[in-house]
């Protein structure tokens, strides 16, 4: 019974292959699982890629930007140690004392010139390492022959920073630096002999100079140059307004008075000659 069983549905299973569309049948669904299969596992593995190199918002040829300083970041000493360092030349002041801006003054091949910066040294006169002051990017790391190896750093908003008197280097131009990162070493400048191993140490809002001090332990965003042009002001001399101001406006007793027209001045003529007349025949009464 069994065997007989087995022989009819074998028969009935090579009648069933035996037909058109039985293969045609079985290859399209094979594909079909097949290219579903393959689908599936290249959108998993795009997913994954995805999500682990190229972040949100970024193409693959983009390069995360390193932000430059926050406006909440604040202005440090360029020194590893500020309680060691010593401002050698401070920077020069129209608001200071007459000792202040003679002592800022730098005398350099028979010429005295203002300390846009301050000269920082060590306590015991020997090199240490000089540290960005603010985050940025650098724009500019090279050797002067006067002034040694100078940086300048971009920390955006119009600030920028200057490191001048440097021994060696320790960055490049286009290096995106932190607060605290290490630039170089204190070296000698042709320029300031007197202040033997310094830095040279400026910082400017707009292209203009500020006195560094002034903003030590601020926030960057504070830095501005109102204070600067509002001492310039004061220190104008009231006697050149005084001569200005004379110069352009005369006085009411220099005042010319407005020239009269023909008419204007036939009509006061003509009275005179009136009394001219009147006397004439007086005198002919008189006689």
């Amino acid at each position: 019974m069994r065997e007989g069983e087995k022989k009819h549905t074998s028969r009935k299973v090579v009648r069933l292959f035996q037909k058109r569309w039985v293969f045609p049948t079985v290859y399209i669904v094979c594909a079909a699982i097949i290219l579903t299969a393959a689908l599936w596992y290249q959108a998993v593995n795009k997913d994954q890629d995805g999500n682990q190199a190229t972040p949100f918002g970024q193409t693959e040829k983009e390069t995360p930007a390193v932000p430059v300083s926050k406006p909440t970041e604040l202005v440090k000493m360029p020194v590893v140690d500020a309680s060691k360092a010593v401002v050698k030349k401070k920077f020069y002041d129209d608001t200071a004392s007459e000792k202040e801006q003679e002592n800022a003054l730098v005398f350099y091949n028979n010429t005295y010139m203002p300390s846009t910066g301050i000269d920082i040294a060590a306590e015991d006169g020997k090199s240490f390492e000089v540290v960005a002051a603010l985050s940025g990017t650098v724009l500019k790391a090279e050797k002067d022959p006067l002034l040694g190896y100078v940086v300048e750093i971009d920390s955006g908003n119009g600030v920028v920073s200057f490191y001048q008197s440097l021994g060696d280097l320790k960055v490049e131009s286009g290096d995106m630096v932190v607060q605290g990162d290490v630039l170089g070493t204190a070296g000698l400048s042709e320029v300031n002999k007197q202040a033997g191993y310094h830095v040279h140490y400026e910082l400017r809002k707009d292209g203009t100079a500020v006195n560094p001090e002034t903003y030590l332990e601020k926030p960057v965003g504070q830095v501005k140059v109102e204070q600067q042009k509002a001492a310039g002001d004061d220190n104008k001399d009231p006697k050149q307004d005084g001569d200005k101001q004379n110069s352009t406006t005369p006085d009411k007793g220099d005042e010319k008075e407005p020239a009269k027209d023909e008419k204007q001045q036939k009509d006061e003529d003509k009275p005179s000659d009136d009394k001219e007349k009147q006397k004439s025949s007086d005198e002919d009464s008189a006689n």
